[in-house]
């Protein structure tokens, strides 16, 4: 990928009888099996907000550890989980409890391609306040799992699912879980700008690994050209580039090469939605609408989900009850 070096740093746990290499999918015999990586592996880039260059690696992890961000520069960590989310700026910011300074910023894109790539237990480590940027997707974190390798581990995966409808809303923008019989998480979102080159659009689909490698994954954060100057006076943006973000000034898409998708910006918020969502600390079933969500509404669900203890349980992958 343009702008990334990697190094694969060597198999940690080594070959066992009870992990194997595998592919997911919704019938796969392995869905319901939690998921590692088969070696470490790490990029580096730069920053988003704060434009310094940073170290990003993935390491496997045992079961029931879930997803972890590792700062290696203070030797902190916190588990990637929503009430741990304490700034949505333009991005979603983990950190310990009590250390804000601890934080680690801009973890969505990163926690989307592990979800999508059905990873349940790594340690994400990174030396600095927030993730690569890298450009401004999923795509190469994924790239960077894959190289990586995925093997199943001897323990079945949970899901939280759905059972009764949540909403939040604000300014006339809202997002809401509801129940959902299908498997997995399907999503619908709906987003409205002034700028014409977005103009209003809406997408829908089922979260499948496959479909969001071909129908998600690749789709960059954008921004407007008027907000840039603002963003930057505010300490944001600092790191941001026509390579990792797409600009637009009304009418008018200012990337040389244009847009990878038709409707990339509304398939960008439903890949933040997805990291967003992740956040959750097990997979969801159920259904995610929304409408001009962003990070802050995102969390608030999550929040008002969780807060709510009828309106979820913890089952199996085959919708089997489970103790919370």
């Amino acid at each position: 990928m343009d702008g990334m070096q990697v190094d694969t740093i060597g198999d940690l746990h080594g070959s066992s009888s009870s992990v194997r290499e595998t592919g997911l999918s919704f019938r796969s015999p392995d869905a319901g099996i939690q998921h590692t990586l088969r070696n470490p592996i790490s990029c580096r880039g730069i920053g988003l907000h704060g434009g310094l260059p940073v170290t990003l690696a993935f390491r496997p992890a045992p079961v029931e550890s879930g997803i972890v961000f590792r700062r290696t520069d203070l030797g902190t960590e916190v588990a990637a989980q929503f009430d741990r989310v304490i700034d949505t700026r333009l991005c979603t910011v983990l950190a310990p409890e009590g250390r804000p300074d601890a934080r680690v910023a801009t973890v969505e894109h990163v926690m989307a391609a592990l979800i999508a790539a059905g990873i349940d237990n790594v340690i994400v480590e990174v030396d600095g306040p927030e993730m690569p940027v890298l450009d401004g997707s999923s795509e190469p974190f994924l790239f960077l799992l894959d190289c990586a390798g995925r093997v199943a581990q001897d323990m079945p995966r949970s899901v939280i699912e759905v059972l009764k409808t949540v909403r939040v809303e604000e300014n006339g923008a809202f997002a809401e879980l509801r129940p959902n019989r299908a498997p997995g998480l399907s999503l619908a979102l709906s987003i409205a700008f002034d700028a014409a080159a977005i103009g209003r659009q809406a997408y829908t689909m089922r979260l499948s690994e496959q479909g969001f490698r071909s129908e998600l994954a690749n789709c960059r954060t954008f921004t407007l050209r008027s907000e840039i100057e603002a963003m930057r006076a505010a300490g944001l943006a600092r790191g941001g580039s026509l390579d990792n973000a797409v600009v637009v000034d009304g009418a008018r898409v200012m990337n040389p090469a244009g847009l990878r998708r038709p409707n990339e910006f509304v398939r960008h918020k439903m890949l933040d939605a997805v990291g967003d969502l992740a956040l959750a600390g097990h997979r969801l079933q159920g259904a995610f609408i929304g409408h001009r969500s962003g990070h802050g509404l995102n969390n608030r669900l999550l929040r008002a989900l969780m807060a709510d203890r009828g309106a979820w349980r913890i089952v199996g992958w085959n919708g089997r009850a489970r103790a919370a």
